[in-house]
């Protein structure tokens, strides 16, 4: 069990709060959250890459010089792969990335990333409520008295991220707004401070807390 300091708008400590999951075996911990990553990663491919053989190429029909006499190699055709303009040799062809990963291993993956930053974890009650009107000045000026630097790659959790949180954040390149039911890995991993409302922090007790 791991314990948090909740802070307000303000950035004073506003309470305490705790998080509660099972994660992973050391010896096995690294390795789960290295393929949640590459599984995440692979996913996001499109794998529609396509070249074309040799017999895929337009033209080339015609033998382009005959067989014996000229003194160069035979050919058979301009579309040999060993010609510009020909076929390309094993060549990419429309694929799926994906990579095989089972409920449990993801779960577990989650908890285990979720886990190993809790120090990186800052806890703010009624995130974003205060905000009458989108204001990015607004959200840099809290993440500074939360005590996060500006340059500093930053991921906001939050369960139901307002319409005018989202367009305060997305002016922001280093800072990241996802909603609780969309935590993933890679993005845990990634940033280098976490940002999680009070709520969202109980809905990932919620959903992940009983395995």
């Amino acid at each position: 069990m791991a314990s948090c300091v909740v802070r307000d708008w303000q950035g004073k400590e506003a309470g305490k709060a705790t998080l509660d999951l099972k994660v992973a075996k050391e010896a096995t911990a690294v390795d789960l959250m290295h393929r949640a990553v590459l599984r995440q990663q692979a996913h996001m491919r499109q794998g529609t890459a396509s070249t074309l053989t040799r017999s895929e190429v337009r033209g080339g029909g015609r033998k382009p010089y005959k067989q014996k006499g000229t003194g160069r190699a035979r050919q058979g055709s301009v579309r040999t792969p060993l010609r510009p303009g020909g076929g390309v040799i094993f060549g990419p062809k429309p694929r799926s990335y994906n990579l095989a990963m089972n409920r449990k291993e993801r779960r577990s993956a989650l908890r285990t990333a979720l886990m190993a930053r809790i120090d990186d974890i800052t806890v703010v009650k009624d995130f974003g409520t205060a905000l009458e009107a989108p204001k990015t000045r607004e959200i840099t000026e809290v993440l500074g008295r939360l005590g996060i630097a500006a340059d500093t790659k930053v991921l906001i959790v939050l369960t139901n991220p307002s319409e005018m949180v989202r367009r305060s954040v997305r002016n922001l390149d280093k800072v990241k707004l996802i909603s609780a039911n969309h935590l993933n890995v890679f993005d845990l991993l990634h940033a280098n401070s976490l940002v999680v409302g009070e709520d969202a922090l109980t809905t990932i007790q919620e959903v992940y807390g009983d395995d």
